[in-house]
C-alpha cells in the first residue's frame, strides 16, 4: 500500500488525466508510480518514464510487462535533468501530469539517491512540458541523509511557483500528527496567462501540514 503522500499524489493526478494523454514519471523507480500513469491513460495515452539506475528501469519494465501496460509506456535509463531533450518536441506543453517520487531506490540507500541540484533543474524542465492546468506532484523524503535538504528546496520551488501566477494546492504537506521526518508532498498546476506562461518557476504557496515515515522512494 502507498504511503499516504504517495496516495495522494495519485489522487491529484487522476483529477487532471483522462484517457489519451500523456504523462510523465521523472523517477520511475520501481515502476509504481509508472503503472498507475499508464492505467489513468489508457490504451490511446503514452507515458515517459525515465530513471537513472539500470536496475529501477528493470524492475519497473517488468512491473509494467506483468499488468500489460509496457505499449503504453516509453520507458528510458536516464537523468530527469535531461528532461527537456527526453520529451519529443511535439510533446513539449502538451503532458497533463508528472510525478517525481524522491529519494532512493528500495534496497539501495547510500550516495545513490535525488539531489537539490538535479532535482530543480528537472523540476523546471518538467513544469515547461505541461500544458495549462496540467499537473505536478512531488514527494520529498527528508529523512535520509541530504534528505531534508531536498526537501526545503522543492518547498522552495513550489513557493516560488506561486508568486509566478501559478496554482500550488500543496507544498511540503505532511499529515498532522506525524513526524516532520515523513515525506513531504507538493502539488502545482500550471496556469497559462493569456499574455505569455509565467517565465522562471522556483516560486508556489500553499499549507504546510504535518505522512508515513519511509524514506525510500515508492516510485
Amino acid at each position: 500500500m502507498p504511503a499516504p503522500q504517495v496516495a495522494a499524489a495519485q489522487r491529484t493526478l487522476t483529477a487532471v488525466l483522462r484517457p489519451g494523454d500523456l504523462a510523465l514519471d521523472a523517477t520511475a523507480g520501481n515502476g509504481h508510480d509508472t503503472a498507475f500513469l499508464a492505467q489513468r491513460v489508457g490504451p490511446s495515452g503514452r507515458v515517459l518514464a525515465v530513471d537513472v539506475q539500470a536496475e529501477a528501469v528493470a524492475a519497473a519494465a517488468q512491473r509494467l510487462r506483468a499488468d500489460g501496460l509496457a505499449d503504453r509506456v516509453d520507458l528510458r535509463r536516464a537523468d530527469h535533468a535531461d528532461l527537456a531533450e527526453l520529451a519529443p518536441a511535439s510533446r513539449r506543453g502538451r503532458f497533463r501530469a508528472a510525478v517525481f517520487n524522491l529519494g532512493y531506490l528500495p534496497g539501495q540507500e547510500g550516495d545513490r539517491i535525488t539531489r537539490p541540484a538535479t532535482t530543480l533543474g528537472a523540476l523546471d524542465a518538467t513544469f515547461r512540458l505541461l500544458g495549462p492546468g496540467g499537473r505536478l506532484a512531488v514527494v520529498a523524503y527528508p529523512g535520509h541523509a541530504g534528505g531534508e535538504e531536498e526537501a526545503e528546496a522543492v518547498a522552495s520551488w513550489a513557493r516560488s511557483a506561486a508568486e509566478a501566477g501559478h496554482r500550488v494546492l500543496a507544498v511540503g504537506r505532511w499529515r498532522r500528527g506525524l513526524s516532520p521526518r515523513a515525506p513531504r508532498l507538493s502539488v502545482i498546476e500550471r496556469i497559462i496567462r493569456p499574455d505569455g506562461p509565467p517565465e522562471g518557476i522556483g516560486e508556489g504557496c500553499g499549507d504546510t501540514e504535518p505522512g508515513g515515515t519511509a524514506q525510500k522512494r515508492e516510485g
